[in-house]
């Protein structure tokens, strides 16, 4: 844990650093800019200067295209401000790519590796000088939820760039259970109070906060600890990508982990789902969420026992049987089922048999868009389904043992719960396959 802070320390921009250019010894022109830098104080690098003499310039007309190289993925989009998760791996404005302070025709990239560098910087001024030093690499970032630009860590070296204080007690002696500092961001932004946007300071030094320093040699992290991870991040996409990434992340499961489904999860999918669009203002759609590991069983036994029978009336052999049903176990491995219904309430009646069977069509169609939004909705909940078409072969069984009005019609049985193992990757397809122009 870290020691008690001080009661006060200091901050100061380094003067009389030059204009850097590519392969420029940066270790150099601090020790020439910032000779009496002494043992616990801590550089605020600006990673403009650290990419600048790394090379990162590059030549770009374009620069959109120079932002499509360095993208990861789009977390958000809104005209032609792009927020991006970068090669990195930080989610920011742009991917970093910036157009300012460098040549016509021209755009600087971050640093390759920032806490690459930053050890790089420490070494280098250890070297030359004696000092066991700290050095953050600082950018700006625009942040969620809050209006303005402020300097964070990008890269870091001897310094934490978190402090967990989990465990801990506060003031009055209440436990501390979700306190961590991002120590580095901090200091990031304090560095920003002195070196500006414009006036050519881009290096910064703390004084006074030697307890932040670690010994050389010590085992760090850099600022990886201060992206959060994808399965923790709950803002991870815009408004727009979190729909989109929610389609597309939508997959079969078919083997679940041995977890429960939070009830709550399935009610807020079932929300999502009754949103679809239906004929005649109708709601045709109802869900009947299987809570109880006894519903589930006495559904699937019948099920099974149904399934059985039609099979002995096709002929199939006992030893063919078995292994339809191992098969169509899928149902049973998952903790949690629903079985959505169509419901005809509100439809026409023509007495026109080809009128009367497009009536039907279009409720199943408003059905299966029903059913569509909540498997999309369980995948933003971070729940796995596999939507099975069975109960439809067997609707009298259905709805005979789990008490369902008789003009309830089940439309397959979905299992639901949290996916044993990652899926695998989907084969890319084409939309080119699934449209024609007129």
């Amino acid at each position: 844990m870290t020691a008690p802070s001080p009661v006060s320390y200091r901050v100061r921009a380094l003067a009389g650093l030059p204009e850097v250019q590519p392969g420029d010894d940066l270790v150099k022109l601090i020790v020439t800019a910032g000779p009496g830098l002494a043992d616990g104080d801590i550089l605020l690098v600006t990673s403009k200067i650290v990419s600048k003499a790394e090379g990162r310039i590059v030549e770009a007309a374009d620069r959109e295209a120079a932002i499509d190289a360095e993208t990861v993925r789009v977390v958000a989009r809104r005209g032609t401000l792009r927020i991006v998760e970068n090669r990195q791996g930080l989610v920011m404005a742009a991917a970093g790519v910036d157009a300012s302070n460098t040549a016509a025709g021209t755009v600087l990239l971050l640093p390759e590796e920032p806490d690459a560098s930053a050890r790089a910087l420490r070494e280098g001024l250890r070297d030359a000088l004696g000092v066991n030093v700290g050095v953050i690499v600082t950018d700006t970032f625009g942040r969620p939820w809050r209006s303005g630009l402020t300097d964070v860590a990008i890269g870091a070296a001897g310094v934490r760039a978190l402090d967990d204080l989990r465990g801990g007690t506060d003031s009055h002696g209440n436990p501390l259970n979700v306190t961590v500092v991002a120590v580095a961001d901090e200091l990031a932004a304090a560095g920003d109070l002195v070196k500006g946007k414009a006036e050519g300071l881009p290096v910064a030094v703390v004084s006074g906060l030697a307890h932040l320093v670690a010994e050389p040699g010590a085992a760090e992290d850099g600022t990886r600890a201060l992206v959060r991870g994808s399965a923790d991040d709950m803002f991870r996409l815009g408004t727009s990508e979190a729909v989109r990434e929610a389609v597309t992340q939508r997959r079969t499961v078919r083997e679940f982990a041995d977890e429960p489904v939070d009830p709550g999860a399935v009610r807020r999918a079932v929300a999502a789902a009754i949103t679809a669009p239906a004929p005649h203002h109708t709601t045709p759609w109802r869900f009947v969420l299987l809570e109880s590991e006894r519903s589930r069983t006495a559904l699937l036994d019948a099920m099974r026992d149904a399934w059985i029978a039609d099979l002995r009336r096709d002929g199939r052999s006992e030893e063919s049987i078995a292994k339809r049903v191992r098969r169509g176990d899928i149902l049973r491995r998952a903790p949690y089922l629903v079985v959505p219904c169509l419901v005809m309430d509100g439809s026409h009646t023509y007495g026109d048999a080809r009128r009367d069977a497009a009536e039907r069509e279009m409720f199943v169609v408003a059905s299966g868009a029903g059913v569509q939004n909540f498997l999309v909705a369980l995948a933003g909940e971070r729940l796995g389904s596999a939507w099975v078409s069975s109960t439809m072969f067997c609707r009298d069984v259905v709805r005979d043992v789990l008490d369902l009005p008789g003009h309830w019609d089940p439309m397959g049985a979905v299992a639901v719960g949290r996916a044993a193992a990652p899926p695998e990757d989907r084969p890319a397809r084409s939309p080119e396959a699934f449209f024609e122009v007129r």
